[in-house]
């Protein structure tokens, strides 16, 4: 597994492995039939071969993180490519495509931050089997817009002090009285999503813990024209999708200083290098896959799986901007998955 020099990031990488052994062996009684996707919020789910389609219609439909979104539309879109398999990818945030999951509403849930322990109670009592896949890593990145020439930098003691609840900044200069005398707009992820919950616990210190005066979007895309539209803005995105708009957002470094009294190291900028390593901390983070043990007696789930953990996959996590898991990762959620289907094998697809 994963190993980094950063305490935090380490236990997500393999400690979180804990729930999905749970979800391999912890379920009372079989799931029932998969029902295909309704739409979420009034939208329909995305085709990914460039045409709407109607839920029913997809033989895999794979919901959840906007985070996870990117990896696995274009995962799909190659999976497409050489099989008569289709493949919907929705992106209703972590909260929202668990919601969908755990009412069998769709056969895969990305998520950006590891299965909740009620999480985990809800579909045992619900006789959902699951399997947990680690597919990728993520910066949460601080972005500015491009002509902020004035910060290069935030320690997460001031990033809290930004962000919490009771927070008296208003201005960058609350922050830095060289800082300009503007006021700071602010975009993050909205409350339905696992990067709202991931930011809000290791930079405020609790989960769910933020000011509310910020403009909230589950759709990362929207951040983006957010802090591009105003050069007085900050917010915090994911990293693949800052890199595949670094034309639009410029991202800064964030010094892993909690203690506001004691003089902040030096900011760490998200890289592939510093965030694999754990480097860029405390905001290097793991992105998840959650199947349906009983959808993966289908055929066309469980190739798409074997396909998303597969060594030829692993150039699309890094075309879309996030970090690819290391040989030993990949190795490892392989032999996880290949274990998970040995008793479905001979499952004819539905």
């Amino acid at each position: 597994m994963l190993v980094v020099n950063q305490s935090r990031f380490a236990w997500m990488i393999v400690g979180v492995s804990l729930f999905g052994l749970v979800g391999l062996n912890g379920c009372v009684k079989p799931a029932a039939p998969v029902v295909k996707a309704a739409p979420v919020n009034g939208a329909a789910p995305v085709s990914v071969n460039g045409t709407e389609s109607a839920a029913e219609e997809a033989l895999v439909n794979v919901e959840g993180s906007s985070t996870v979104y990117l990896i696995s539309q274009a995962v799909a879109v190659e999976f497409e490519k050489s099989t008569k398999h289709k493949v919907s990818v929705g992106r209703s945030g972590t909260g929202g495509g668990y919601k969908k999951f755990a009412l069998r509403q769709s056969d895969i849930w990305n998520a950006s931050r590891p299965i909740a322990e009620k999480e985990v109670n809800e579909l045992k009592e619900k006789g959902i089997e699951w399997l947990e896949l680690t597919v990728a890593i993520d910066g949460l990145s601080i972005a500015v817009h491009p002509e902020n020439d004035w910060c290069t930098g935030l320690s997460v003691a001031e990033l809290k002090k930004l962000w919490q609840p009771d927070s008296m900044v208003s201005k960058w200069s609350d922050l830095n009285p060289q800082w300009p005398d503007q006021p700071i707009q602010l975009f993050g992820a909205d409350s339905d999503s696992g990067t709202f919950e991931y930011f809000t616990e290791v930079i405020v210190g609790k989960k769910g813990s933020t000011r509310t005066d910020y403009t909230p979007a589950s759709d990362d895309n929207i951040l983006i024209s957010g802090v591009s539209g105003n050069k007085f803005a900050l917010g915090y995105i994911p990293y693949g999708y800052c890199v595949e708009n670094k034309d639009k957002v410029k991202v800064i470094g964030v010094s892993p200083t909690k203690d506001a009294a004691e003089t902040a190291a030096a900011p760490v900028l998200p890289t592939v290098e510093t965030i694999l390593s754990g480097e860029y901390a405390p905001l290097s983070r793991p992105l998840f896959m959650y199947a349906n043990k009983e959808a993966m007696k289908r055929t066309e789930v469980a190739d798409f799986l074997k396909f998303f953990v597969s060594e030829a996959a692993q150039p699309l996590v890094s075309k879309r901007g996030f970090v690819r898991m290391t040989d030993e990762t990949r190795q490892a959620m392989t032999e996880r998955l290949e274990a998970a289907l040995k008793p479905a094998e001979a499952t004819e697809s539905k």
